[in-house]
């Protein structure tokens, strides 16, 4: 028999949270569901393994069914589960707790086929042959995974730390075999986009990552495609020079709704309508002028 009451909770520090929440609870309230979200303070932003622990623990007391799992907590959570699916044994780290009726605790990893799926719709048609990503996190991690299972050829990667991006090349080549990915230096940007097919932006808006993207506005072409990974804004200056510049260009959002999909399949066990999800991504991002 199918559960109609669920508590979903959002961890983290990550500002997707709550449109994340938003998203799983107009999905619930099209199948009728009784669906409850909450933001779910985890504390300080350097969490330990303890802290982690009491948190599930806390979340499954109070009859949780679910938590959605954000910056800082993934690696550490992945640690503190009974059971872990495949993809976030894979990963090391995971983004969805599921609380089970039995008591226990199971880890998934979504964030890949979420990436690999809003590349799929966003850039249908486009070339993956050589694709330069820029910035190398956990985000970057995922978005080059999903790279490799989309039949990308070779990804260069740049990160204003090189030992981060050196670091991801290293996992990704143990991943694919051989020397799919390599890490450069920043200074190469200029030469890696001017032979790039595409180019993925995942930085974080610090002073690092803003100075990365403004070189990267000064160098792009036509026959690029660009995905940058933020949506909030939706239109950043990357993708809007892009576009004029003649680019097929793409934000992030269509991760986010993967990742809401996903994770409302695997809390409820039904099949979401990811298509008005994406609609409800769109309301819910739309500036005032769209609603009046």
């Amino acid at each position: 028999m199918t559960q109609h009451s669920y508590l979903f909770g959002c961890v983290g520090s990550d500002s997707s949270g709550s449109l994340g929440l938003q998203l799983h609870q107009r999905e619930a309230d099209r199948h009728g569901l009784r669906y409850l979200c909450r933001r779910v303070d985890g504390g300080r932003r350097s969490p330990h393994r303890k802290d982690v622990s009491a948190l599930l623990r806390t979340c499954q007391g109070f009859g949780y069914s679910g938590l959605s799992i954000t910056a800082p907590f993934r690696q550490l959570a992945v640690e503190q589960v009974d059971d872990v699916s495949e993809a976030a044994a894979c990963r090391g780290y995971l983004d969805l707790v599921l609380f089970t009726e039995e008591g226990r605790t199971i880890g998934h990893s979504t964030d890949v086929d979420s990436c690999a799926a809003a590349l799929a719709r966003g850039l249908p048609d486009r070339p993956l042959g050589r694709v330069l990503q820029v910035g190398a996190d956990g985000v970057g991690d995922a978005l080059a995974h999903a790279l490799h299972d989309r039949g990308a050829e070779h990804l260069s990667v740049v990160d204003p730390d090189v030992h981060r991006a050196e670091a991801l090349v290293a996992r990704l080549n143990a991943h694919a075999g051989g020397d799919w990915a390599k890490a450069f230096p920043a200074d190469a940007l200029r030469r890696l986009l001017g032979r790039a097919d595409g180019l993925v932006n995942v930085l974080c808006p610090t002073a690092n990552g803003r100075d990365l993207t403004a070189a990267l506005v000064e160098v792009l072409h036509p026959d690029l495609w660009v995905f940058d990974f933020c949506y909030r804004p939706l239109g950043t200056a990357l993708l809007r020079e892009g576009s004029a510049r003649g680019c097929r260009v793409m934000h992030g959002g269509g991760v986010l709704v993967n990742q809401s999909a996903r994770a409302f399949r695997l809390v409820t066990g039904l099949s979401p309508h990811t298509a008005r999800m994406f609609g409800d991504f769109a309301d819910l991002t739309a500036g005032p002028q769209a609603h009046t």
